[in-house]
């Protein structure tokens, strides 16, 4: 959907005032959790984001939040701040969370969470996700063949798919030693500068010194998010997942200087997190596991299979209160009630 149909269709939830009804609703439903999932702090308005689920959130770092989630809820003693409580999770650590991101936190008393890559703070490489859209435009040969296919890069189709097989291999691969391999081999192939590219500090890893800085404002807490981001159930070797899992804890806890409690799934659906996964995280001791998977985390939500909403800082405003308030979700599942119904009972409609 384009971002200004979302817009507009968020207007429109917005000021009906379904936003606030749904807001009403989830406070008098028992206790709620909201968890949003943002990756960059720069490219849209993150300010107004923050400023709105201020005044409308009780924002919590997740310790502190899922604290009060598993702990409080069979006393539940009275609170003054009625609110739901909401928190802010980054992944990944771009450098633009840091610069911007921590920036405002500070500036706006609010907490965040950020979930980091310890394999990518310590080699400052560029993440493999960037890496399909990064080689193509600095390509340096007019045709390149990559396993076994060859791509005229004179020709825009052409530019667009080879971004594309890039993108696939490195999500797919088996093991990050293979991704990394195939990585070299591209570079290669198409010629890539060796030097740093202007304009690629946003979209770049921060430093450990920027860590320790969120760190010791208070601010900012953190979590793993595996070792080199692999896409865990795409890992043929268990003892791989495993490591990914087990060596950012014990990365991050060794410069952070205290226990490492919540992980969070690389991408983060079911079908990226498999069961070893899920076995290797629950093994491994964390506390608590952040997924994509969309929605609402109440007393009853597996503490390893916690939900949360994917937002985007260049969305507007009026759709992430939209989605935050539940009210979003319900309109999507609304829409897409008859669609389900169709396929679900093909020769009764």
């Amino acid at each position: 959907m384009h971002k200004w149909i979302e817009t507009l269709i968020a207007t429109c939830l917005y000021y009906t005032g379904l936003v606030k009804l749904a807001r009403w609703w989830t406070r008098r439903s028992g206790q709620r959790l909201v968890i949003l999932c943002y990756h960059q702090a720069t490219g849209g308005d993150l300010r107004q984001h923050l400023l709105y689920l201020h005044r409308h959130y009780r924002i919590l770092h997740l310790e502190a939040a899922l604290e009060e989630l598993y702990t409080s809820y069979k006393s539940e003693p009275p609170r003054e701040d009625r609110r739901t409580p909401l928190v802010l999770t980054f992944d990944d650590g771009n450098r633009d969370n840091y610069a911007h991101g921590f920036k405002l936190a500070c500036e706006l008393q609010i907490p965040i969470t950020m979930f980091l890559i310890p394999g990518y703070i310590e080699s400052g490489s560029r993440f493999w996700w960037l890496e399909g859209r990064h080689l193509e435009s600095h390509a340096q040969v007019s045709e390149a063949t990559i396993e076994g296919r060859t791509y005229h890069l004179n020709n825009l189709d052409e530019r667009k798919t080879l971004t594309q097989a890039i993108d696939a291999r490195v999500r797919h691969a088996a093991s990050v030693s293979e991704r990394e391999k195939f990585l070299v081999a591209v570079r290669k192939i198409l010629a890539e500068p060796s030097a740093a590219i202007a304009g690629e500090q946003t979209t770049s890893p921060f430093t450990w010194a920027e860590v320790q800085a969120m760190e010791e404002s208070g601010w900012v807490s953190f979590g793993a998010h595996t070792m080199n981001h692999p896409i865990l159930a795409y890992l043929t070797d268990p003892a791989e997942v495993q490591y990914e899992v087990s060596e950012c804890r014990t990365v991050l806890e060794r410069e952070l200087g205290h226990p490492v409690r919540a992980f969070a799934y690389p991408v983060g659906l079911p079908e990226h997190i498999g069961e070893n996964g899920l076995r290797a995280v629950r093994e491994e001791g964390y506390d608590w596991a952040v997924s994509t998977i969309p929605g609402f985390n109440t007393p009853q939500t597996d503490p390893y299979l916690l939900r949360r909403l994917v937002v985007d800082v260049t969305q507007h405003w009026l759709f992430v209160a939209a989605k935050a308030s539940g009210v979003w979700g319900f309109f999507v599942r609304l829409c897409l009630l008859p669609i389900t119904l169709i396929r679900k009972y093909p020769n009764h409609l």
